[in-house]
């Protein structure tokens, strides 16, 4: 039995139902509700003591951190293989992977937070704001951001952009390299998941013109879109844009119980 705890709009979250589907694991999709802090309840924080999402239950183990996730599925699961055999391209498959974990996953919260997810917290009073972030048992000080008052300056905000147009300047040049079609050459890999999200956040942000210079990421995004899994994955109400800027679709009944196959 797999189910998947995790918030339907959140990147890296994103990532591991990719995973899932691409690989065809029958999972149940547990969505937590963001708005009535559900990932800080005491009984979420004894799965995950960082209070983040997703976090994975395998029968009864606990797997945590969206990119352990990911390499564990493909392990216990082989079928579908998302990894290398040759241990060196697994090797280059974790690099891209990290980097994508420390460059961009991070960035591209600082656009996120400044054009959408800052207007949960103005809501707020600062006590309520206050007893929200210490709450948090990571990242405190990048919450603290979340005010009108507070937020990412303008340098702030202009290097998590140069550090996202570093991101697809590097991974043009990477499939360059490989010859493509993927990150990793032939085979379609976690690596190339690992991204996709953060890329599918940024268009979502306005930011899809960071890309338009580079063919072949502008291929590879296509070619990441008209994959099966992605259209399963981002399901209505799971872009920031549709939850801020339209109707709120929270999560609907039949994404939050059934057994996916």
């Amino acid at each position: 039995m797999l189910k998947l705890y995790n918030f339907p709009q959140s990147t890296c979250s994103q990532k591991v139902r990719l995973t899932l589907w691409e690989k065809g694991l029958e999972f149940l999709d547990r969505p937590l509700d963001s708005a009535k802090r559900e990932h800080l309840t005491d009984w979420y924080l004894n799965l995950n003591p960082n209070g983040v999402v997703p976090t994975l239950l395998h029968d009864d183990a606990v797997i945590i951190d969206s990119s352990v996730i990911m390499e564990y599925l493909d392990e216990v699961f082989p079928a579908n293989s998302l990894t290398p055999a040759d241990p060196v391209m697994r090797a280059q498959m974790r690099k891209w992977m990290r980097y994508f974990e420390e460059v961009p996953t991070p960035a591209v919260r600082v656009p996120s937070f400044n054009q959408y997810l800052s207007k949960r917290f103005d809501k707020l009073s600062q006590e309520e704001f206050d007893n929200f972030v210490d709450k948090h048992p990571i990242r405190k000080q990048f919450y603290k951001k979340m005010r009108k008052e507070a937020g990412f300056d303008e340098r702030e905000t202009n290097a998590a952009l140069d550090r996202l147009r570093q991101t697809v300047e590097r991974m043009e040049k990477g499939l360059a390299d490989s010859g493509g079609p993927w990150l990793m050459g032939d085979t379609l890999t976690l690596a190339d998941y690992c991204i996709a999200p953060t890329l599918d956040r940024m268009n979502d942000l306005g930011l899809g013109d960071t890309w338009n210079d580079l063919p072949r990421v502008c291929e590879w995004i296509e070619r990441v879109q008209s994959r099966p899994a992605y259209a399963k994955t981002f399901y209505k109400g799971t872009r920031l844009s549709e939850i801020y800027d339209g109707a709120d679709y929270g999560t609907p009944a039949n994404f939050a119980t059934v057994t996916r196959d």
